[in-house]
Parts: structure tokens; C-alpha cells; sequence
């Protein structure tokens, strides 16, 4: 008696599962996750305070009392990490917040009413393109001051046309879709098709490259600091602390060695996390996982 097999279809694996075997995204998150934890355990603990100088004890070298050594004006060079992490997660929130909302209206309102409107938006972001966010904060700083606010705007504002282009060519590639056309054959305005089926469609776009934003604010935020025009003292700031150490690189070099690591492991992790969501998102990557 012949037997016949039948061959049982496998269950999709779950986006748990997936995210956990795609090592760019399991790397990133673990990244990702050290940043926040640092952020959030200065808001309640810090090993010693930031703003306390002590001239006496400048210059340690890492200890028992002092994890990662004090800078030259004697601060503890851990707590001055810790909340440099709050700060540079305050900015990067803001600004992507800024340039994703804004970004996202202009990008769904060019898809959605073509035309000369399309074409005034993206000629506008073409023009904003052309001010990056060191050259904004620049010239905000000469009318307005130096400040963490004015880094915020700078950074939002270079967000904006970024989030507006990748909406805009997500929304139109929607706005050719058969159950778009089916929409409007039943008699649905532009406005609610862009709602109810233009944005849910492009959302993991838009979450994958605020992802990305997130670590370019971070970036942008301490070569600010660097120069100075970023966070100002008495905050900490990463970028301001590799300005401050850049003159004792002989004497003291770990004083810019730990916020230069601690910079590149935040901008690595949502890098890597931003990748990794993109993968696990694409809905035929993860039929092929």
C-alpha cells in the first residue's frame, strides 16, 4: 500500500524570533539599549555630581573613587558620560521628532496633490539641503547665541527634507497601487486615502530612517559641542569633552578616548538597529527568513 506525503506548509517565523537571529539588529539593540540605560540611570544616580568642580583632585587617574579618572577641572569623568548621554538623547529625540512630523506632512502632501505643489516642495528641500546642520547652527548662533535649543532647530530643520523626500517617493510608489485605485473608485478623497492607506503603508520606512536620523543627530550634536556651539557649560556633553581633552592628548589621553567611544558605540548601535530594521521589515526579506 502506497503511502503519499503531505507536505505541511511551515509557520512564518515570528518578528521576535527573526529579530533575535539577525545579528545587525541584536548587536544594535544591545547598543541601543546601553545608551538608554546610561540615560535613564542619570537621571536618578550618578557616581559623583557634574557640575561639582574640584581643582585638587584634577587629572586622576581611573580608580576605585573614580571609575574613568576626573578631567582637568576635577569632575568625575563617568557622571559627566552618563548625563553627556541624557543630553545627546534629549537633541536627537527633538530634532528627529521635528524633522519627522514636518517632513512626513510635506512629503504625504506632495504625493497627494502633485503638480506645481509637488514641485514647490521638493525645490524647497533641494534649497535646505544646501544648509547642513553645523552650517545652520553657524548662523543661528551669530543672531541668536550659542545654546542646546538653537542646535536642536539647526539639526530639525536639516531632518526636514530628508524625511520629506523618502515620504514623498514612498507615498507615490502607494499612490500606484491597485487597492489605492480601488479607494478611489469607491469614492475616497486624497486626504483620506493618505490616511487610511498612504501613511500605515510607509511607517516602517519612516521608522527605519528615524532610526537612522536619530544617530546622524546624535553626530551632528557633538561636533557642535565641539565647536562650541552645541550644549553649553555647566551641561555635559560628549562633543565638549573631546574639546577639552584635545590639549592634553599627551598628558591625559583617556579623557578623549571615552567620549570618542562612547560617541561611536551610540552612532554604531542605531546604525546597525536602523539596518537591521530595514531587513525585518521588508516584507520579502522576511519570507526569505
Amino acid at each position: 500500500m502506497s503511502q503519499i506525503a503531505v507536505a505541511i506548509p511551515r509557520r512564518p517565523a515570528s518578528f521576535v524570533s527573526r529579530a533575535l537571529a539577525h545579528r545587525s539588529f541584536a548587536i544594535g539593540a544591545v547598543l541601543t539599549m546601553l545608551l538608554l540605560l546610561a540615560a535613564t540611570l542619570s537621571l536618578v544616580w550618578t557616581p559623583w555630581s557634574p557640575y561639582e568642580i574640584d581643582m585638587a583632585a584634577k587629572l586622576q587617574s581611573p580608580s576605585a573613587q573614580h571609575w574613568l579618572g576626573t578631567d582637568p577641572f576635577g569632575r568625575d569623568v563617568t557622571s559627566l558620560l552618563l548625563v553627556g548621554a541624557r543630553n545627546s538623547i534629549l537633541v536627537g529625540v527633538i530634532a528627529v521628532s521635528i524633522g519627522l512630523l514636518a517632513g512626513t506632512a510635506l512629503g504625504l502632501l506632495a504625493a497627494a496633490r502633485r503638480g506645481w505643489l509637488e514641485e514647490l516642495i521638493m525645490r524647497l528641500s533641494d534649497f535646505t539641503f544646501a544648509f547642513p546642520a553645523i552650517l545652520s547652527a553657524i548662523m543661528l548662533t551669530a543672531v541668536f547665541g550659542a545654546g542646546i535649543v538653537n542646535s536642536i532647530i539647526a539639526i530639525g530643520i536639516f531632518n526636514i527634507p530628508t524625511f520629506a523626500r523618502i515620504t514623498r517617493a514612498s507615498a507615490n510608489a502607494v499612490w500606484s497601487r491597485e487597492f489605492v485605485l480601488a479607494a478611489r473608485a469607491c469614492g475616497k478623497g486624497p486626504w483620506r486615502i493618505t490616511f487610511d492607506h498612504v501613511l500605515p503603508n510607509i511607517s516602517s520606512v519612516l521608522i527605519v530612517q528615524a532610526t537612522i536620523q536619530f544617530a546622524l543627530a546624535i553626530l551632528a550634536e557633538a561636533a557642535l559641542s565641539y565647536l562650541g556651539l552645541g550644549t553649553q557649560p555647566p551641561q555635559p556633553s560628549w562633543g565638549r569633552m573631546l574639546a577639552e581633552a584635545q590639549t592634553l592628548m599627551f598628558q591625559a589621553p583617556l579623557l578623549a578616548v571615552f567620549p570618542g567611544v562612547a560617541i561611536a558605540m551610540a552612532v554604531l548601535g542605531l546604525n546597525l538597529l536602523g539596518d537591521g530594521l530595514r531587513d525585518l521589515m521588508d516584507p520579502r526579506l522576511a519570507r526569505k527568513r
